[in-house]
């Protein structure tokens, strides 16, 4: 039933190249604010088909977005060598030799089973290197709510001078708290 298109909601779309970066918490602000009045007050809705009133109450189930946005909207910054937001400080991304991009290539072998056959293939992947590894351990919603609390809070619009959190590029890529984290589920 969620998926069919009468209940599907589009609440923002962002076109064109200039886009409000982290600061599309002020775009998603009426949209927090509405879910959090429909999680704890709900509205009067009338059902047709019962013919009687009834107190609906609604939830934000997930976003989809691309890469970019996700990085926008959850916070997490889709840039340098963190950028992986399963791997975050157990990044296996490098710098090119004759530049300072970052590449990803060769980096998610590990994420396949451990018998498949790309993890033995020695040519067509990094040159003479096997993986062996197993993937990163996946934070669990516990751990990563603890990682948020960390985060100072981000002033909105355009500062004087440029916000930077503590350990970013180290050991993290959090660039401010998700404003979804005010939900109370």
């Amino acid at each position: 039933m969620c998926m069919k298109p009468e209940s599907i909601f589009l609440s923002l779309i962002i076109q064109g190249p200039q886009n409000p970066g982290k600061n599309i918490d002020v775009m998603l602000r009426p949209l927090i604010d509405e879910l959090k009045e429909l999680w704890y007050h709900g509205v009067q809705t009338y059902d047709r088909f019962r013919h009687q009133h009834f107190i609906m109450r609604a939830a934000l189930m997930w976003t989809i977005t691309d890469f970019p946005a996700y990085g926008m909207v959850c916070g997490w910054s889709t840039h340098g060598r963190l950028s992986c937001p399963y791997c975050q400080e157990n990044s296996k991304a490098f710098h090119l030799p004759n530049g300072r991009k970052i590449s990803f290539f060769d980096c998610h072998r590990q994420f396949l089973p451990l018998g498949h056959p790309f993890r033995k293939n020695r040519n067509d992947f990094k040159k003479g290197l096997a993986e062996n590894h197993a993937p990163p351990e996946r934070l669990s919603g516990d751990d990563m709510f603890r990682q948020i609390q960390q985060l100072p809070d981000i002033l909105f619009g355009k500062p004087s001078e440029r916000q930077v959190v503590e350990g970013f590029g180290d050991w993290h890529n959090w660039v401010k708290k998700n404003i979804f984290w005010e939900l109370p589920y």
